[in-house]
């Protein structure tokens, strides 16, 4: 009994611990839209991000969205053993798959690894190397001039889920032609069938909402890390984690709000 007692005041301090960092996110993200960078030196800031997150990810988006969409068919057909079932199916399940959770979902997490682990090794090294305070001492906003930029590169990403769909599809094409699961004229049948227009809107807006997520708290870890080149590693593990946590119970709110 006396060591239950003496557990609850630490488990205590860890709870409060988790609600102080979760307000301390929250005014960080105020904080980064107040005393913005002049426009020019953030134009090239922001045309930066785009190039490093947006567009240097689309080759393992699109590398593995293909494989995605061919596995999602493949695993369609060898489940459609009835022959009263229409091969069309397939194409209806793999549009739904991809277009309702793989291309926007699968896909963020893969950026968290990727992009999320850039931004808050970037940032920590930047602090450990007192970058950040020398900014800070020539008056400038340093989580506007780092973080904002990050924040309306990522505002692109919907365009490479749409990519991802896309080509999320056109593998689940080739892997029902060209393995013999479905004709072209049944699969792209399925693709028609029942179509709604806003599970596409759905999927974007989950997509908007996870790009906000994969841009501020993986910024949030490397800003207000603290230690040496060791701890860089840790918060690029820490922020991966809470990241994906974050998206997960988001995926689960947005499904239950927007299609509930």
């Amino acid at each position: 009994m006396n060591a239950i007692f003496l557990f609850l005041p630490y488990k205590s301090i860890a709870y409060m611990n988790y609600l102080a960092s979760i307000g301390k996110y929250f005014i960080m993200i105020w904080e980064v839209f107040k005393k913005p960078t002049k426009w020019p030196i953030m134009r090239n800031l922001i045309l930066k991000e785009i190039d490093e997150l947006i567009y240097n990810s689309l080759g393992i988006i699109i590398f593995i969205s293909f494989f995605i969409g061919g596995v999602v068919t493949i695993q369609t057909a060898l489940n459609l053993t009835s022959p009263f079932l229409p091969k069309s199916l397939i194409g209806f399940a793999t549009r739904q798959s991809v277009i309702l959770e793989f291309a926007p979902t699968f896909t963020s997490i893969i950026m968290v690894g990727k992009v999320g682990s850039y931004i808050t090794s970037s940032i920590g090294t930047m602090r450990v190397t007192e970058q950040i305070d020398a900014l800070e001492v020539m008056g400038v906003n340093a989580l506007n001039y780092l973080v904002f930029p990050k924040i309306i590169a990522m505002l692109f990403y919907p365009f490479a889920v749409a990519i991802a769909m896309y080509v999320g599809i056109l593998g689940g094409w080739v892997a029902a032609v060209f393995g013999g699961f479905a004709p072209s004229g049944e699969f792209i049948q399925g693709l028609q069938e029942e179509f709604i227009p806003f599970h596409v809107t759905y999927a974007f807006i989950k997509s908007l909402i996870f790009a906000f997520v994969i841009a501020t708290v993986p910024s949030f870890h490397g800003f207000y890390m603290k230690g040496g080149a060791l701890e860089v590693g840790k918060a690029s593990t820490t922020s991966f984690v809470w990241t994906s946590v974050a998206i997960i119970i988001l995926n689960y709110v947005l499904t239950q709000l927007l299609l509930g």
